[in-house]
């Protein structure tokens, strides 16, 4: 099977947000939790995704992090190339979605490559280049208070444009309701000209199918996941891909648990409302660093209660809780010491038979996974737009809802394991 398409995503939950939509449009698509090691078998797929921990990085190893991906995809056979960032183009103002994109078209010697967040279904959109979430621009959205990478310009021209020395254009609205012909000359005009980066706007799937379009025929395309949802029907066009795939999966039961370490609002409603019927155990940043092996306690408490019900472990905050955390610690140190108790916690829960996670948050989920060992993922289906349930290649076989914080319905939590096949 030749591999067509090869994604880089700067985070986990990312990644599976992408697979998901790739897998809902008919590609086989295996997802790696990093650059492979050597020795690891890797099934074959239409679509192969290295998940990457890049998108809090310094730019520099971001960077370094990526050109691997990319010169194993390379080596793989891919055809074509995306580089995949969070709906809400999460980057300070030194990187690093424009440093990366650089440096994968320095080493693909391309001249152009274009950048989209939009996720219409999640509420995500781009207007003459101005990010929203749902009514609100970004920079009025939760996303200014985020802990990490706190947005405050809902401009993607501008804050790409901080962050690469080369020319950053924009194509509007109301070309791309003119269909992918004219988009795509758009493009080639824009690149004749010298623009390297082109932001896109788009309201709509169909704008996001368009946008698919009109890209065929570039070798790296950068955007959130809704940009990818056009691309399977380029290889489908092109007769390299046949419509309709499913891939088997395995089956998976068991006890289960929820893992959640973002402080996004989504995710602190989600958490509020599993609370109401389920058992919870919160970890504490400043208790762990005072000494606490806030770890063995939440193994403690939660081997009293495993096989009755979902129980939930979580770090989840207001901004003001975080902002506290954080300026007792520092920022880095707050999130490495949940991010390890959390990893130290899901060791111990799969030691004690648990089978079903749920994860909630970018860095938690990446923390989860490298603590767990593993290394790939095949793709299952949706709990929630952008979430779907993902099974882990290799033994034991474990069922891995991976979600960013920002998405999911306030039930998210006991929906995916009521619907877990």
């Amino acid at each position: 099977m030749s591999l067509l398409l090869g994604c880089i995503a700067d985070d986990f939950t990312g990644a599976t947000d992408l697979a998901n939509t790739l897998v809902k449009a008919g590609m086989r698509t295996i997802q790696l939790l990093s650059v492979p090691k050597p020795g690891l078998e890797v099934p074959p797929a239409d679509c192969i995704i290295v998940a990457l921990k890049s998108r809090s990085n310094p730019a520099a190893e971001a960077v370094q992090m990526s050109l691997a991906a990319l010169d194993w995809l390379r080596n793989r056979g891919a055809r074509q190339y995306y580089f995949k960032y969070c709906s809400t183009f999460d980057s300070t103002d030194r990187g690093n979605i424009g440093p990366v994109a650089d440096a994968l078209l320095d080493a693909l010697g391309e001249r152009l490559t274009v950048f989209n967040p939009a996720f219409p279904t999640n509420k995500r959109t781009v207007y003459k280049g101005y990010l929203f979430v749902g009514d609100e621009l970004l920079s009025e959205s939760g996303m200014r208070h985020h802990p990490l990478t706190p947005m405050t310009d809902p401009s993607l021209v501008r804050v790409l444009q901080r962050q690469t020395q080369h020319k950053v254009d924009l194509v509007q609205y109301a070309t791309v309701v003119k269909g992918a012909a004219a988009v795509a000359e758009a493009l080639d005009r824009l690149g004749r000209a010298g623009t390297r980066h082109v932001v896109l706007d788009a309201i709509t799937d169909e704008h996001l199918l368009c946008l698919g379009e009109a890209c065929a025929n570039l070798k790296l395309i950068t955007g959130g996941s809704g940009m990818a949802m056009g691309l399977p029907a380029n290889f489908v066009r092109a007769g390299l891909l046949k419509a309709g795939q499913r891939g088997e999966l395995p089956k998976v039961g068991g006890p289960a648990a929820v893992l959640a370490g973002s402080c996004s609002v989504a995710t602190q409603g989600q958490v509020a409302q599993m609370k109401k019927d389920h058992a919870a155990f919160v970890l504490d940043p400043l208790a762990i660093a005072g000494g606490r092996d806030q770890a063995r306690e939440a193994l403690a408490w939660a081997g009293e209660r495993l096989g009755e019900k979902p129980i939930l472990i979580y770090s989840t905050a207001a901004p003001e809780q975080v902002s506290e955390a954080q300026a007792r610690l520092g920022r880095e140190q707050a999130g490495a010491l949940i991010e390890r108790t959390l990893g130290q916690v899901a060791q111990g829960l799969v030691a004690k038979g648990v089978r079903r996670l749920v994860v909630a948050g970018g860095e938690t989920a990446g923390a989860v996974v490298g603590a767990l060992g593993v290394q790939g993922l095949y793709i299952g289906p949706e709990i929630d737009p952008g979430v779907p349930w993902t099974f882990s290649i290799g033994e034991p076989t474990l069922a891995l809802a991976l979600k960013s914080g920002n998405f999911g319905a306030p039930d998210f939590f006991t929906k995916a394991l009521r619907v877990q096949p």
